[in-house]
């Protein structure tokens, strides 16, 4: 008997969909082309879509492009679902991966770097739940960082002249990442009205 999971998606999908979906680009990877269709069709116009139909395609794709959600074949041939969650791992990829297999899991996903995982075959409600889950859980990531990121760039602009900060690299990469992070942010969130707030707080001594 395979590991019996109570995947997340199923609360996801009792979740009150909301529009934030719209900006979220999502990635089908399957070996079997007409099931990376499917579910891609399920997907378009509900979110950015993509579609791979192999290991090294997939990674191809991520490297030129801001993918934010993988939904990842486990078992193709080749390059597996598995090397390639491991490449993403190596490689610091900033986004969610949900693995999408017809295998029950075991006991080796303890040690795996995924995000969540998908028995097939998979609802149309189901896979709409799931993107927009890893969405949330993304925007959130990606606000922390953005407001770590901007709080150090607010503290040394307060300590540095213009010309100073133009010399500075690093002041040049924080002010960068932030800008980055702040873009991302605005695209994956529903309400991005939180991020408008942050230049409300006094941080200069007084």
């Amino acid at each position: 008997m395979g590991v019996q999971l109570r995947p997340s998606y199923e609360i996801a999908r009792q979740m009150p969909e909301t529009d934030g979906a719209a900006n979220v680009r999502a990635l089908v990877v399957d070996d079997e082309q007409e099931v990376a269709d499917a579910y891609a069709l399920r997907l378009r116009g509900y979110c950015e879509v993509e579609t791979a139909y192999g290991g090294e395609e997939a990674l191809s794709i991520i490297d030129d492009s801001s993918t934010d959600v993988v939904l990842l074949d486990r078992h193709m041939p080749g390059m597996s679902g598995d090397d390639v969650l491991t490449e993403l791992d190596e490689r610091g990829f900033y986004g969610r991966v949900v693995m999408v297999t017809a295998v029950d899991p075991g006991v080796e996903v303890l040690e795996m770097p995924f995000d969540d995982y998908l028995c097939k075959p998979v609802e149309r409600e189901d896979v709409r739940a799931v993107v927009d889950q890893q969405r949330q859980i993304l925007a959130n990531e990606t606000l922390g960082e953005f407001f770590s990121a901007e709080a150090k760039r607010t503290v040394l602009e307060a300590g540095m002249g213009p010309e100073k900060r133009r010399e500075n690299a690093g002041y040049a990469e924080t002010a960068e990442r932030a800008e980055h992070l702040e873009r991302r942010s605005r695209r994956l969130l529903a309400d991005d009205s939180i991020l408008d707030q942050f230049d409300q707080i006094e941080r200069e001594e007084r």
